[in-house]
């Protein structure tokens, strides 16, 4: 058998060796979901406990400072607006840090980088599937089915994972570079908590301030999960929506760009 290297063959087969890579994105996925959760105490109870006491939290928040429900239960309204935060949160915290928790398989094997920020992002959605269940249960408990707006909820999950795999491509790059990052990322994912409409909405916001508002993408993915997820009784600002899938596109394409531009320099620096 001849091998025959050639300059930048490397570059014009990256994507399809991210796909050849594939068994490897599922092995770290599975690898960071076991030791998540190996010698637990209650396991992937966890998983339920987090998104619960926030919850519990905004929820509490809301009656002491008087904010009406209306025709949805606060507890399904603020459920509804956590599900989507956490995926995002989790995703973004795992992989900004994904490379330099994996710096010694960096360092000895040649695969697409990309495929260890990935497999983070695919081990927040295994949490989110987990969170889904308590979502549920509240349905099951206020008599609150989904309508026909649950055929859209896809679109929006995509976009939050899309949104996590482009500010998390670029924060893992920053990160190998300038180490400070990983204090920045926690600031950035509490900071971005509180100006997302999860204790409120975002018709709560004044009108002279949506646009500016749904700059931030989170706040028209919210929306629309609320607006899959509680049969349209929650309304979908279209504006605020194309906002965020402009900005999330934007963020993707550009983080993609910058990670495979340093991609190269990982294995000397880090």
């Amino acid at each position: 058998m001849t091998l025959i290297i050639e300059p930048g063959s490397t570059a014009r087969n990256y994507w399809r060796d991210v796909w050849r890579y594939r068994e490897l994105l599922y092995f770290l996925a599975w690898r960071d979901i076991a030791v998540r959760y190996k010698q637990t105490l209650i396991g992937i109870t966890w998983a339920l406990l987090r998104p619960a006491a926030t919850m519990a939290v905004f929820v509490s928040f809301r009656r002491l400072v008087g904010i009406e429900s209306g025709s949805v239960p606060a507890p399904l309204l603020v459920i509804a607006a956590v599900l989507p935060w956490q995926l995002f949160s989790s995703a973004l915290s795992e992989s900004s840090n994904s490379l330099i928790g994996n710096s010694n398989l960096i360092s000895k094997v040649y695969f697409p980088r990309m495929i260890i920020p990935g497999a983070a992002v695919a081990t927040a959605l295994v949490d989110f599937l987990i969170t889904l269940l308590l979502l549920a249960l509240l349905m099951v408990w206020y008599d609150a089915m989904p309508g026909w707006q649950l055929l859209f909820f896809p679109i929006f999950v995509v976009l939050t994972l899309s949104l996590s795999v482009g500010l998390g491509l670029l924060f893992a790059a920053f990160n190998v570079e300038y180490r400070d990052f990983r204090y920045i990322v926690p600031f950035i994912v509490q900071f971005g908590l509180f100006v997302s409409p999860i204790a409120y909405t975002t018709s709560a916001v004044p009108e002279r301030w949506r646009t500016v508002y749904a700059l931030n993408p989170m706040a028209g993915i919210i929306d629309g999960f609320r607006w899959c997820l509680l049969r349209g009784y929650s309304p979908l600002d279209i504006r605020s929506a194309a906002l965020s899938a402009g900005v999330t596109s934007f963020l993707l394409l550009f983080g993609t760009w910058y990670f495979r531009r340093m991609e190269r320099g990982f294995a000397d620096v880090i």
